[in-house]
Protein backbone atom coordinates (compact mmCIF):
# COMPACT_ATOMS: atom_id res chain seq x y z
CA UNK A 1 0.00 0.00 0.00
CA UNK A 2 1.31 3.56 -1.08
CA UNK A 3 0.95 6.72 1.11
CA UNK A 4 -2.80 7.08 2.44
CA UNK A 5 -4.20 9.51 0.42
CA UNK A 6 -5.76 11.19 3.46
CA UNK A 7 -2.15 12.31 4.28
CA UNK A 8 -1.55 13.66 0.75
CA UNK A 9 -5.15 16.29 1.64
CA UNK A 10 -3.49 16.93 5.02
CA UNK A 11 0.00 17.48 4.74
CA UNK A 12 -0.68 21.25 3.95
CA UNK A 13 -2.42 21.28 7.97
CA UNK A 14 0.39 19.18 9.01
CA UNK A 15 2.91 21.41 7.51
CA UNK A 16 1.32 24.53 9.44
CA UNK A 17 1.81 22.40 12.68
CA UNK A 18 5.63 21.59 11.89
CA UNK A 19 6.36 25.20 10.86
CA UNK A 20 4.72 27.03 14.01
CA UNK A 21 6.56 24.23 16.20
CA UNK A 22 9.90 24.97 14.58
CA UNK A 23 9.05 28.61 14.94
CA UNK A 24 8.66 28.33 18.73
CA UNK A 25 11.62 25.56 20.18
CA UNK A 26 12.23 24.96 23.33
CA UNK A 27 14.70 22.89 25.27
CA UNK A 28 14.74 19.98 27.38
CA UNK A 29 11.92 19.57 29.89
CA UNK A 30 10.66 23.17 29.48
CA UNK A 31 8.37 22.22 26.30
CA UNK A 32 5.05 23.62 27.96
CA UNK A 33 4.15 25.91 24.76
CA UNK A 34 4.37 22.72 22.59
CA UNK A 35 2.85 19.87 24.79
CA UNK A 36 0.00 22.16 25.13
CA UNK A 37 -0.50 22.37 21.54
CA UNK A 38 -0.17 18.82 21.24
CA UNK A 39 -2.88 18.48 24.09
CA UNK A 40 -4.73 20.61 22.60
CA UNK A 41 -4.82 19.32 18.91
CA UNK A 42 -5.11 14.98 20.44
CA UNK A 43 -8.35 16.39 22.57
CA UNK A 44 -9.68 17.99 18.86
CA UNK A 45 -8.91 14.70 17.18
CA UNK A 46 -11.25 12.59 19.97
CA UNK A 47 -8.86 11.11 21.66
CA UNK A 48 -9.92 9.00 24.52
CA UNK A 49 -7.68 10.05 26.79
CA UNK A 50 -5.20 12.75 26.83
CA UNK A 51 -2.62 12.98 29.65
CA UNK A 52 -0.41 15.59 30.59
CA UNK A 53 2.89 16.01 33.00
CA UNK A 54 3.94 12.53 31.99
CA UNK A 55 8.23 12.76 33.10
CA UNK A 56 7.36 16.47 33.69
CA UNK A 57 6.35 18.12 30.28
CA UNK A 58 5.01 15.08 28.01
CA UNK A 59 1.79 14.26 26.37
CA UNK A 60 0.27 10.46 26.14
CA UNK A 61 -2.84 10.44 23.92
CA UNK A 62 -5.06 6.83 23.85
CA UNK A 63 -7.00 6.44 20.89
CA UNK A 64 -9.48 2.90 21.31
CA UNK A 65 -10.07 0.95 17.69
CA UNK A 66 -13.22 0.03 16.86
CA UNK A 67 -12.61 -3.03 18.89
CA UNK A 68 -10.59 -3.28 22.07
CA UNK A 69 -11.15 -7.13 22.18
CA UNK A 70 -7.59 -8.63 21.39
CA UNK A 71 -5.98 -6.48 24.83
CA UNK A 72 -3.05 -5.25 22.73
CA UNK A 73 -1.55 -1.76 23.01
CA UNK A 74 0.60 0.00 20.91
CA UNK A 75 2.83 2.42 22.01
CA UNK A 76 4.51 5.15 19.49
CA UNK A 77 6.83 7.81 20.55
CA UNK A 78 8.03 10.89 18.90
CA UNK A 79 10.04 13.85 20.74
CA UNK A 80 9.33 17.24 21.21
CA UNK A 81 12.54 19.31 21.99
CA UNK A 82 14.73 21.24 20.16
CA UNK A 83 18.10 22.28 20.70
CA UNK A 84 20.20 25.32 22.01
CA UNK A 85 21.84 26.27 18.67
CA UNK A 86 21.29 29.79 16.44
CA UNK A 87 18.95 28.94 13.50
CA UNK A 88 20.54 29.85 9.87
CA UNK A 89 18.23 28.88 7.46
CA UNK A 90 16.64 32.24 6.44
CA UNK A 91 13.30 30.26 6.11
CA UNK A 92 10.10 32.18 6.81
CA UNK A 93 9.05 30.16 9.78
CA UNK A 94 12.30 30.26 11.42
CA UNK A 95 12.83 29.88 14.83
CA UNK A 96 11.69 33.33 16.89
CA UNK A 97 14.02 32.24 20.30
CA UNK A 98 17.17 33.17 20.04
CA UNK A 99 19.91 30.93 20.32
CA UNK A 100 17.09 27.85 20.51
CA UNK A 101 16.15 25.95 17.00
CA UNK A 102 14.74 22.97 16.25
CA UNK A 103 17.83 21.24 14.19
CA UNK A 104 17.09 17.76 15.17
CA UNK A 105 13.71 17.28 13.23
CA UNK A 106 11.76 16.69 16.56
CA UNK A 107 9.19 19.37 14.97
CA UNK A 108 9.16 17.32 11.88
CA UNK A 109 8.62 14.09 14.62
CA UNK A 110 6.21 15.64 16.31
CA UNK A 111 3.62 17.18 13.42
CA UNK A 112 4.23 13.55 11.97
CA UNK A 113 2.70 11.82 15.12
CA UNK A 114 -0.10 14.28 14.87
CA UNK A 115 -1.20 13.62 11.80
CA UNK A 116 -0.94 10.03 12.45
CA UNK A 117 -3.28 10.39 15.60
CA UNK A 118 -6.02 12.80 13.65
CA UNK A 119 -6.10 9.48 11.06
CA UNK A 120 -6.22 7.10 13.64
CA UNK A 121 -8.66 8.77 16.02
CA UNK A 122 -11.20 9.29 12.69
CA UNK A 123 -10.72 6.09 11.47
CA UNK A 124 -10.04 3.40 14.02
CA UNK A 125 -9.73 0.72 12.08
CA UNK A 126 -7.73 -1.64 14.42
CA UNK A 127 -8.73 -4.06 17.51
CA UNK A 128 -6.83 -2.98 20.50
CA UNK A 129 -5.65 0.51 21.41
CA UNK A 130 -3.16 3.01 20.34
CA UNK A 131 -0.97 5.45 22.71
CA UNK A 132 0.60 8.39 21.10
CA UNK A 133 4.01 9.69 23.32
CA UNK A 134 5.05 13.14 22.80
CA UNK A 135 8.38 13.15 24.75
CA UNK A 136 10.82 15.90 26.49
CA UNK A 137 14.37 16.15 26.54
CA UNK A 138 15.57 13.68 24.42
CA UNK A 139 18.52 16.25 23.42
CA UNK A 140 20.35 15.29 26.59
CA UNK A 141 18.11 15.17 29.11
CA UNK A 142 16.72 11.33 29.59
CA UNK A 143 12.97 12.71 29.29
CA UNK A 144 12.60 8.73 27.75
CA UNK A 145 13.99 7.81 31.03
CA UNK A 146 11.70 9.93 33.07
CA UNK A 147 8.57 8.86 31.43
CA UNK A 148 8.97 5.72 31.87
CA UNK A 149 10.16 5.95 35.44
CA UNK A 150 6.86 8.22 35.85
CA UNK A 151 4.86 5.23 34.90
CA UNK A 152 4.63 5.27 31.38
CA UNK A 153 4.25 1.80 30.36
CA UNK A 154 2.44 0.18 33.49
CA UNK A 155 -0.26 3.13 33.53
CA UNK A 156 -1.22 2.35 29.82
CA UNK A 157 -1.19 -1.22 29.74
CA UNK A 158 1.73 -0.66 26.54
CA UNK A 159 3.30 -4.12 25.22
CA UNK A 160 5.25 -3.01 22.73
CA UNK A 161 6.77 0.78 21.51
CA UNK A 162 8.05 2.01 18.58
CA UNK A 163 10.12 5.20 17.32
CA UNK A 164 11.08 6.96 13.94
CA UNK A 165 13.58 9.54 13.19
CA UNK A 166 14.57 11.56 10.46
CA UNK A 167 17.89 10.89 8.73
CA UNK A 168 19.29 13.64 6.23
CA UNK A 169 21.51 12.19 3.10
CA UNK A 170 18.93 9.44 2.41
CA UNK A 171 16.35 10.07 -0.01
CA UNK A 172 13.13 11.34 0.92
CA UNK A 173 10.12 8.98 2.19
CA UNK A 174 12.63 5.90 2.29
CA UNK A 175 13.05 3.76 5.37
CA UNK A 176 16.36 2.25 6.47
CA UNK A 177 16.15 0.14 9.71
CA UNK A 178 18.43 -2.90 11.52
CA UNK A 179 17.77 -5.76 14.10
CA UNK A 180 19.69 -5.65 17.19
CA UNK A 181 22.30 -2.89 18.96
CA UNK A 182 21.80 0.34 16.30
CA UNK A 183 22.36 3.64 18.46
CA UNK A 184 25.30 3.52 20.78
CA UNK A 185 25.89 4.32 24.21
CA UNK A 186 26.62 7.85 25.38
CA UNK A 187 28.98 8.27 28.85
CA UNK A 188 31.24 11.40 29.01
CA UNK A 189 34.24 12.04 31.67
CA UNK A 190 36.05 14.81 33.10
CA UNK A 191 39.52 14.24 34.11
CA UNK A 192 40.87 17.12 36.59
CA UNK A 193 44.33 16.80 36.86
CA UNK A 194 46.58 18.64 39.58
CA UNK A 195 50.81 19.51 39.07
CA UNK A 196 52.76 21.79 40.46
CA UNK A 197 52.39 25.25 38.67
CA UNK A 198 55.31 27.47 38.01
CA UNK A 199 57.12 29.82 35.68
CA UNK A 200 57.58 28.44 32.21
CA UNK A 201 61.21 29.48 32.52
CA UNK A 202 61.73 26.89 35.38
CA UNK A 203 60.12 23.45 34.59
CA UNK A 204 62.42 21.29 36.34
CA UNK A 205 60.50 23.21 39.77
CA UNK A 206 57.13 22.55 38.23
CA UNK A 207 55.13 19.11 37.46
CA UNK A 208 53.73 20.51 34.37
CA UNK A 209 50.06 19.84 33.71
CA UNK A 210 49.79 20.14 30.01
CA UNK A 211 52.97 17.69 29.73
CA UNK A 212 50.78 15.27 31.75
CA UNK A 213 47.51 16.25 29.83
CA UNK A 214 49.41 16.11 26.83
CA UNK A 215 50.06 12.33 27.07
CA UNK A 216 46.46 11.45 28.89
CA UNK A 217 44.88 12.65 25.32
CA UNK A 218 47.50 10.37 23.30
CA UNK A 219 46.88 7.22 25.54
CA UNK A 220 43.77 6.92 25.77
CA UNK A 221 43.74 6.78 22.20
CA UNK A 222 45.29 3.43 22.59
CA UNK A 223 41.82 2.37 24.47
CA UNK A 224 40.27 1.91 21.05
CA UNK A 225 43.46 0.73 18.93
CA UNK A 226 44.88 -1.81 21.69
CA UNK A 227 42.62 -2.63 24.26
CA UNK A 228 38.88 -3.12 22.42
CA UNK A 229 38.42 -6.03 19.97
CA UNK A 230 38.84 -4.77 16.93
CA UNK A 231 35.24 -6.57 15.78
CA UNK A 232 33.81 -4.08 18.34
CA UNK A 233 32.75 -0.18 17.42
CA UNK A 234 33.93 1.98 20.21
CA UNK A 235 34.38 5.29 19.63
CA UNK A 236 36.70 7.70 22.63
CA UNK A 237 37.08 10.94 21.51
CA UNK A 238 39.05 14.11 23.58
CA UNK A 239 37.13 17.29 23.16
CA UNK A 240 38.14 19.63 25.84
CA UNK A 241 41.60 20.72 26.80
CA UNK A 242 41.06 23.94 29.42
CA UNK A 243 43.92 25.53 31.80
CA UNK A 244 43.86 27.44 34.35
CA UNK A 245 45.60 30.38 33.30
CA UNK A 246 45.75 31.82 29.45
CA UNK A 247 49.01 33.23 29.92
CA UNK A 248 52.49 32.19 27.86
CA UNK A 249 55.15 31.98 30.78
CA UNK A 250 52.88 30.29 33.55
CA UNK A 251 52.93 26.26 33.68
CA UNK A 252 48.97 25.68 35.55
CA UNK A 253 48.44 24.04 38.04
CA UNK A 254 45.60 22.50 37.18
CA UNK A 255 44.28 21.03 33.77
CA UNK A 256 40.78 19.93 33.04
CA UNK A 257 39.70 17.48 30.17
CA UNK A 258 36.34 16.71 28.46
CA UNK A 259 35.31 13.86 26.61
CA UNK A 260 33.09 11.10 25.19
CA UNK A 261 32.66 7.62 25.30
CA UNK A 262 30.21 5.78 22.22
CA UNK A 263 29.89 1.73 22.42
CA UNK A 264 27.52 -0.46 21.09
CA UNK A 265 27.62 -3.25 23.79
CA UNK A 266 28.03 -3.37 27.74
CA UNK A 267 30.86 -5.21 27.50
CA UNK A 268 32.81 -2.51 25.79
CA UNK A 269 31.10 0.16 28.07
CA UNK A 270 32.76 -1.30 30.92
CA UNK A 271 35.81 -1.68 29.47
CA UNK A 272 35.93 1.90 28.09
CA UNK A 273 35.32 3.30 31.86
CA UNK A 274 37.85 0.49 33.16
CA UNK A 275 40.63 1.63 31.21
CA UNK A 276 40.49 5.06 30.92
CA UNK A 277 40.48 5.40 34.93
CA UNK A 278 43.45 3.08 35.02
CA UNK A 279 45.59 4.87 31.99
CA UNK A 280 44.40 8.48 34.36
CA UNK A 281 45.26 7.28 37.27
CA UNK A 282 49.16 5.33 35.87
CA UNK A 283 50.02 8.61 33.21
CA UNK A 284 49.90 11.12 36.39
CA UNK A 285 51.47 9.39 38.62
CA UNK A 286 54.28 8.13 36.18
CA UNK A 287 55.14 12.36 35.79
CA UNK A 288 54.10 12.79 39.44
CA UNK A 289 50.61 14.72 38.98
CA UNK A 290 47.31 13.32 40.62
CA UNK A 291 44.57 12.90 38.20
CA UNK A 292 41.13 12.19 38.92
CA UNK A 293 38.39 10.78 36.45
CA UNK A 294 34.39 11.69 36.68
CA UNK A 295 33.10 9.26 34.21
CA UNK A 296 29.40 10.03 34.00
CA UNK A 297 26.99 7.32 32.45
CA UNK A 298 24.56 8.63 29.56
CA UNK A 299 22.09 6.97 27.43
CA UNK A 300 22.13 3.15 27.20
CA UNK A 301 22.33 1.47 23.63
CA UNK A 302 19.32 1.24 21.91
CA UNK A 303 18.62 -2.53 20.69
CA UNK A 304 15.84 -3.41 18.53
CA UNK A 305 13.98 -6.73 19.20
CA UNK A 306 13.96 -8.68 16.29
CA UNK A 307 9.74 -9.74 16.23
CA UNK A 308 9.31 -5.79 16.19
CA UNK A 309 12.09 -4.75 13.89
CA UNK A 310 10.19 -7.33 11.45
CA UNK A 311 7.05 -6.04 12.49
CA UNK A 312 8.53 -2.20 11.47
CA UNK A 313 9.70 -3.54 8.27
CA UNK A 314 6.52 -5.19 6.93
CA UNK A 315 4.69 -1.96 7.50
CA UNK A 316 7.85 0.43 5.72
CA UNK A 317 7.99 -2.04 2.74
CA UNK A 318 4.28 -1.25 2.49
CA UNK A 319 4.41 2.16 2.47
CA UNK A 320 7.15 2.64 0.62
CA UNK A 321 7.92 -0.20 -1.51
CA UNK A 322 11.08 -1.36 0.29
CA UNK A 323 12.90 -1.03 3.69
CA UNK A 324 16.77 -0.70 3.20
CA UNK A 325 19.26 -2.11 6.25
CA UNK A 326 20.52 0.80 7.90
CA UNK A 327 24.20 1.80 9.24
CA UNK A 328 25.37 1.75 12.84
CA UNK A 329 24.96 4.59 14.56
CA UNK A 330 27.54 6.15 16.97
CA UNK A 331 25.21 8.66 17.91
CA UNK A 332 22.53 8.37 20.79
CA UNK A 333 19.11 8.37 21.44
CA UNK A 334 17.30 8.27 24.75
CA UNK A 335 14.15 5.85 23.30
CA UNK A 336 16.67 2.61 24.29
CA UNK A 337 15.10 3.51 27.73
CA UNK A 338 11.52 2.96 26.15
CA UNK A 339 13.46 -0.25 24.79
CA UNK A 340 14.65 -1.48 27.85
CA UNK A 341 11.22 -1.20 29.53
CA UNK A 342 9.24 -2.78 26.68
CA UNK A 343 9.69 -4.93 23.29
CA UNK A 344 10.44 -2.66 19.80
CA UNK A 345 12.03 -0.87 17.23
CA UNK A 346 13.33 2.44 15.38
CA UNK A 347 13.08 3.12 12.04
CA UNK A 348 14.78 5.93 10.11
CA UNK A 349 12.31 7.74 7.09
CA UNK A 350 15.33 9.74 4.68
CA UNK A 351 14.84 13.25 4.82
CA UNK A 352 16.45 13.81 1.17
CA UNK A 353 19.24 15.84 0.54
CA UNK A 354 19.84 18.38 3.19
CA UNK A 355 21.96 19.85 5.65
CA UNK A 356 23.07 17.28 8.26
CA UNK A 357 20.98 17.02 12.01
CA UNK A 358 22.32 19.49 14.69
CA UNK A 359 23.60 22.22 11.39
CA UNK A 360 22.55 25.71 12.13
CA UNK A 361 21.08 24.94 8.64
CA UNK A 362 19.71 21.88 9.15
CA UNK A 363 15.69 21.61 8.32
CA UNK A 364 13.28 18.88 8.29
CA UNK A 365 12.06 18.33 4.63
CA UNK A 366 7.75 18.45 4.99
CA UNK A 367 7.26 16.82 1.88
CA UNK A 368 8.10 13.05 4.28
CA UNK A 369 5.27 13.86 6.42
CA UNK A 370 2.97 11.90 4.06
CA UNK A 371 4.97 9.00 4.16
CA UNK A 372 5.91 8.72 7.99
CA UNK A 373 2.21 9.84 8.68
CA UNK A 374 1.79 6.33 6.55
CA UNK A 375 4.04 4.56 8.13
CA UNK A 376 3.16 5.05 11.92
CA UNK A 377 -0.77 4.00 10.11
CA UNK A 378 0.19 0.76 8.58
CA UNK A 379 2.34 -0.05 11.69
CA UNK A 380 -0.43 0.21 13.63
CA UNK A 381 -3.18 -1.38 11.57
CA UNK A 382 -1.14 -4.22 10.95
CA UNK A 383 -0.20 -5.24 13.97
CA UNK A 384 -3.69 -4.38 15.45
CA UNK A 385 -5.45 -6.00 12.66
CA UNK A 386 -9.23 -6.45 12.99
CA UNK A 387 -9.27 -9.25 11.09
Amino acid sequence: MPIKNRFAELLPEITAWRQDLHAHPELMFDCHRTAGVVAEKLREFGCDEVVEGIGCTGVVGVIKGRSTASGRVLGLRADMDALPIHEATGVAYASKEAGKMHACGHDGHTAMLLGAAKYLAETRNFDGTVVVIFQPAEEGGGGGDVMCRDGLMTRFGIHEVYGMHNWPGVSEGTFAIRPGPFFAATDQFEIAVEGRGGHAAKPHQCIDTTLVTAHLVVALQSIVSRNADPTQEMVVSVTSFVTESQAFNVIPQHVTLRGTVRTLSEEMRALAETRIKSIVEHTAAAFGAQARVDYRPGYPVMVNAQAETDHAIRAATAVAGDCATAPLVMGGEDFAYMLNERPGAYILVGNGDTADVHHPRYNFNDAIIPAGCSFWVELAEQRLSAA
